[in-house]
């Protein structure tokens, strides 16, 4: 395993952490990572990151949602078993559709809300009996930790942060994974 140092800054207000984060950014320095108790609104753009696409594969399983709906009401309701319902011969599955809308609707939500939490938890590496990678329990609570590589740059970093208004910093020896 190779170890890497990286300096972390603890902040405890999120409109501080928003503008040390842009001052950061603009010296040129790479944030490798910022702890927060809650999400802070607009911090993926002040950090630079790319926008997600996870979006598309929330679509992809509502359109597979769809596709299981679809294809388990047509086998059970018009090819297994068709019932005269209410003086409502189920003939085929188009004559039919308009009575099986709700359970495409709840289908391809159910799929969608379930599947994204299952991908969520896989993009993230959180699968059960994980031990945490929280550098500092107060991150948890009410402290904000930004996470920046040193590359023998410490004191200047140092001197940076304590302005941009770090209630604490301290170098850490990392082990890269």
């Amino acid at each position: 395993m190779e170890s890497s140092r990286v300096i972390q800054a603890i902040y405890t207000d999120d409109d501080v952490l928003m503008s040390a984060v842009k001052t950061v950014k603009a010296e040129r320095h790479h944030i490798e990572e910022i702890y927060t108790p809650f999400p802070v609104h607009g911090l993926d753009k002040a950090m630079g990151l790319a926008p997600t696409k996870i979006a598309i594969t929330s679509f992809m399983y509502g359109c597979l949602g769809l596709t299981v709906a679809i294809v388990m009401m047509n086998f059970i309701m018009i090819q297994d078993w068709p019932q005269n319902i209410g003086g409502k011969p189920s003939f085929s599955y188009i004559e039919n559709m308009p009575a099986f809308v709700p359970i495409m609707f709840e289908m391809t939500v159910f799929f969608a809300a379930h599947l994204m939490v299952i991908t969520f938890y896989l993009r993230s590496r959180m699968w059960p009996f994980k031990n945490a990678e929280n550098p500092d329990p107060r991150t948890t609570d009410d402290h904000f930790l930004m996470e920046i590589a040193v590359h023998g740059n410490e004191q200047d970093l140092e001197r940076l942060l304590a302005q941009t208004g770090a209630v604490e910093i301290n170098i850490i020896e990392k082990e890269a994974h």
